[in-house]
């Protein structure tokens, strides 16, 4: 057991308005089971590169442990290639027996390191960078979201692994698998650093009774600032109305009126008054300073949707899919409605066809962009005139600026950055090329493009991926208090269990 110990940190990327680090110091414990928390874009990622060398800085990490991080980067020569053949390249000195043990332990057969890597679903992908990741022995290890694209399945295999294991930081907006799996949390708050024992519920519940606590504060502070202010200000009128009354005075005609040394000596005892209250006045509001500083306050999110005047808007009955040449059905027999109304969740393992599911109902409602090459049969229609708001899980076509996005997408450009603002998009973002943006901060690019939408679906793949929490629980709230009518698939337990109104089950039919 030892410590990592951060002192002074400070980093900022080249041609960055901010730092993301400013004089930043704190200490952990390289035996501890440790969540990383915060907002996306904090630069909860940039730390573990820091941590791993990668980036120079100002300050000093001090760290007796050595550092390796997941995800490993893969490359196009070795995603050909079986897993077995390059796991040395992955980690120095990684020992195949002890990847096979990691691999029992994730419930996974020694089989898949055999299988060219570019063959083998998300789960199975995650698993082997997993096990190769915890082959050593005595590393510090960075894990960086590790259940993105994973199926229930896949996620509580991963949960179970991780909460056996220790000595290691996890980057995760997955409120089920921070509780499950660590002891500590280090958080990115708005100003500060904080480290606490607990998992994340129990500092949740902590931050709640604090942030009430100084909300509380500041208002005792506000009241107490506001008092001082008016007495401030009555005395100051008072001394200065009995300041005038010397004023054309003439002792020998007005010799009962109070002398003028009298009169000044009063006037110097109102204004030292007016002296000491806003001293008080200015400790008061020096206390006030910070008090809501770390205080997230997520602003309530709008909605707009549609009402379409059929109540069946969606119906898939009997429907069976297969691509073209592929050497079986993607799925058969799948029959459910989408009532209007209904947040409808579409479960399954990882290749089961809920993304081709979702882009052949896309398709019905002539809003994809492709025809897919798929034979069908049975059922799968659309209400005519049915207008489908669709976030895509995946990110990667987002090119250039915010200004050419709205154009391209047809959104009001002010009201789009609006609704980045209330996501906690910083103003300095909007003058970057969306091709710079964290993960987190390009999925909510797609959101608040769907939430400008209007419509009578929402139709959301994977939108919660790389999501911070406090944005997750901003877009519950939204959902329930407007309750429109949805097509979703997420894997985030907690988001489903709150949203969901009914949930579909893909059966697992073929590796395709």
């Amino acid at each position: 057991m030892s410590q990592i110990q951060v002192s002074h940190l400070t980093f900022g990327y080249e041609g960055s308005f901010d730092n993301v680090f400013e004089d930043v110091s704190f200490v952990i414990d390289t035996d501890w089971k440790l969540g990383f928390i915060g907002r996306n874009g904090k630069g909860k990622t940039t730390f573990l590169n820091l941590l791993m060398g990668n980036y120079p800085y100002q300050g000093k990490i001090s760290a007796a442990a050595v550092f390796d991080c997941f995800p490993y980067e893969i490359t196009e020569e070795n995603i050909q290639m079986p897993a077995a053949d390059f796991v040395e390249d992955l980690k120095a000195g990684c020992e195949l027996w002890r990847v096979i043990c990691e691999l029992n332990l994730l419930e996974e057969s020694a089989e898949i390191l055999y299988r060219p890597f570019k063959t083998l679903s998300p789960g199975q992908r995650g698993k082997i960078l997993l096990a190769v990741l915890f082959s050593g022995e005595d590393d510090f290890l960075l894990i960086d979201e590790p259940t993105n694209h994973l199926d229930e399945g896949a996620r509580e295999c991963v949960k179970k692994y991780l909460s056996s294991k220790k000595g290691f930081i996890l980057v995760s907006h997955d409120r089920d698998l921070l509780d499950a799996c660590i002891d500590h949390v280090l958080v990115l708050n708005r100003q500060t650093i904080e480290v606490q024992a607990g998992n994340f519920s129990s500092w949740w519940e902590n931050k709640r009774r604090k942030d009430l606590f100084m909300k509380t504060e500041n208002e005792k502070h506000l009241k107490e600032i506001g008092k001082l202010k008016k007495a401030a200000a009555q005395s100051t009128r008072w001394a200065d109305k009995n300041e005038r009354t010397k004023i054309g005075y003439d002792p020998v005609k007005e010799h009962d009126r109070p002398t003028r040394a009298y009169i000044g000596g009063k006037t110097k005892k109102m204004q030292s008054r007016v002296k000491q209250m806003e001293k008080r006045l200015k400790r008061e509001i020096d206390e006030k300073e910070g008090l809501l500083a770390d205080i997230e306050e997520t602003a309530d999110l709008k909605l707009m949707p549609l009402v379409h005047h059929k109540e069946r808007i969606v119906n898939v009955k009997d429907y069976s899919l297969q691509y073209r040449g592929a050497d079986g059905p993607v799925f058969t027999d799948l029959t459910f409605t989408v009532e209007r109304g209904e947040r409808i969740a579409v479960c399954g393992e990882n290749g089961c066809g809920k993304s081709t599911l979702i882009k052949m109902i896309l398709q019905k409602a002539n809003v994809a962009d492709t025809c897919l090459p798929v034979v069908e049969s049975g059922v799968c229609e659309t209400a005519s005139g049915l207008v489908i708001s669709y976030v895509d899980q995946d990110t990667s076509g987002l090119r250039g600026t915010v200004s050419e996005f709205c154009i391209e997408r047809k959104l009001d450009e002010s009201l789009f950055c609006a609704i980045l603002r209330q996501l906690d998009f910083d103003r300095a973002q909007f003058a970057k090329n969306m091709e710079d943006y964290s993960e987190g901060q390009k999925k909510k690019v797609l959101l608040a493009a769907s939430l400008l939408t209007p419509a009578h679906l929402y139709i959301w793949d994977e939108p919660l991926n790389y999501i911070d929490v406090f944005s997750r629980m901003q877009i519950e709230k939204l959902l329930l208090e407007y309750e429109p009518t949805m097509l979703f698939v997420e894997h985030d337990k907690r988001f489903c269990e709150k949203i969901a109104t009914k949930t579909i089950w893909l059966p697992f039919t073929r590796r395709h």
